[in-house]
């Protein structure tokens, strides 16, 4: 059975509704936005397409304005009311992008993200869940999500773990220019 692997040609980047009214009730919140960060700024200087939802923008407002101004001009952000992120837009962007893989991180553990995973293992979609750029507001159920996700057939990883496959090697054109950003991770 072939190893699943994160290749930069195949996979996307998920951000799942890091959001404004949200985002305070979190568990390790500022820890949380600093990951995603650094995903989000490794995946754009390896130029992986990156997709983000928003679930019930009226209720919980916009993209936290930390994720917002780390994306890159024209990412496509979604709008939801599913809790799963996978969308028929987001599966069409998906579609349109040719990636297999997506590298998925965002809140909460326990719902949107789950039902996202969920759904793509359930398409034959693989996911790579970054344990460290995933919470909730309840971090008892942290685990346990993480637990069904890896039973479905995601595979966890990190969020350096998952920049250095992305990479595969220290002679990779972006390597200097992500250090800075695994340096933020590493801080904290």
């Amino acid at each position: 059975m072939p190893i699943a692997r994160i290749h930069p040609e195949t996979t996307a980047l998920l951000v799942i509704d890091i959001q404004e009214r949200l985002i305070h009730t979190i568990h390790e919140h500022a820890a949380l936005v600093t990951r995603c960060r650094a995903l989000i700024g490794a995946a754009a200087l390896l130029k992986l397409p990156i997709i983000v939802t928003e679930q019930y923008v009226k209720g919980l407002g916009h993209s936290v304005a930390a994720i917002g101004e780390v994306l890159p001009v024209g990412t496509p952000i979604f709008e939801k009311a599913s809790f799963s992120a996978l969308t028929p837009a987001v599966r069409e962007r998906l579609r349109e992008t040719g990636c297999t893989n997506l590298l998925i991180c965002g809140i909460e553990a326990h719902v949107c993200v789950l039902q996202t995973v969920l759904d793509c293992c359930t398409d034959g979609i693989q996911t790579f869940h970054a344990t460290d750029a995933i919470s909730s507001g309840q971090p008892d159920q942290i685990a346990p999500a993480f637990r069904r996700m890896e039973r479905a057939g995601s595979i966890p990883t990190g969020v350096l773990s998952a920049t250095y496959e992305l990479m595969s090697s220290c002679e990779h054109p972006v390597f200097r220019a992500v250090l800075p950003l695994a340096k933020t991770v590493v801080s904290l």
